[in-house]
């Protein structure tokens, strides 16, 4: 099921110039359709793709710092100005459940969620008080328990949170969900969550977004290069050599 069909830019090329104009991809961004139910969206640090997918999260309803849409809250904002900038155009129906998960201001979701909900629903939705557990069980708790389906779920580098099992626990959770009629955009670094069958895979050039095999991913080809010849690669870049 896809929500979200496109992602327009109104703003006229000649007027982007300010942040986050600056990063040649987002300046390049006319328009970018859904055609999968998951969709990835990788690239360097800095290529712009958390920018790409806070944006869509925020025209989608969602608090810029994460959380449902009915979390309703502020702590500091970074966010940038770009959703000003974004339509979108939805499906045909409408997602009834729905969740902006990002690594980075994990922690003030996780208070405000602590802060706002009693025992009952902390151990229904979340599996117990996020600040009870360690960063990377609170992360998994409101994956494994929060997201029910028949909903649009928007993560921002989700791996950076979670160990390689938890990695594949978050894999089986969205084929589920996927089954269940939802749709994911996920920013990741991953090369185990870029392995997801039937995934689009879109790499942020400065062009824009380019359509990638997953053999052909940065994340593959490296990964398993480093696996295959770990004790020459440690031993070139510990004595400063070019790989």
């Amino acid at each position: 099921m896809i929500y979200i069909k496109k992602v327009t830019n109104k703003r006229p090329a000649s007027e982007r110039t300010e942040y986050p104009y600056n990063i040649p991809a987002i300046r390049n961004l006319d328009e970018f359709e859904f055609k999968s139910n998951v969709t990835f969206i990788i690239g360097e640090n800095g290529s712009g793709k958390s920018t790409f997918v806070e944006a869509i999260a925020i025209c989608a309803g969602f608090n810029p710092e994460g959380g449902s849409t009915y979390l309703n809250y502020r702590t500091y904002d970074t966010h940038s100005d770009l959703f000003k900038d974004f339509i979108i155009t939805r499906g045909s129906y409408r997602n009834r459940d729905g969740y902006f998960l990002r690594a980075e201001s994990f922690y003030n979701v996780a208070s405000e969620i602590d802060r706002i909900s009693n025992g009952w629903q902390l151990e229904k939705n979340y599996g117990g008080a996020l600040h009870e557990r360690s960063h990377g069980e609170s992360f998994l708790g409101v994956i494994l328990n929060r997201l029910s389906g028949n909903g649009l779920y928007i993560f921002d580098e989700p791996e950076s949170a979670l160990s390689v099992p938890s990695l594949f626990k978050l894999i089986v959770k969205i084929n589920e969900l996927e089954k269940r009629n939802s749709q994911f955009i996920i920013a990741t670094h991953s090369p185990i969550l870029l392995a997801y069958p039937g995934a689009e895979i879109y790499l942020i050039t400065d062009k824009g977004l380019e359509l990638t095999g997953y053999e052909n991913t940065e994340q593959y080809i490296l990964t398993k290069y480093f696996m295959l010849n770990y004790p020459q690669i440690i031993d070139e870049l510990l004595n400063n050599e070019e790989i």
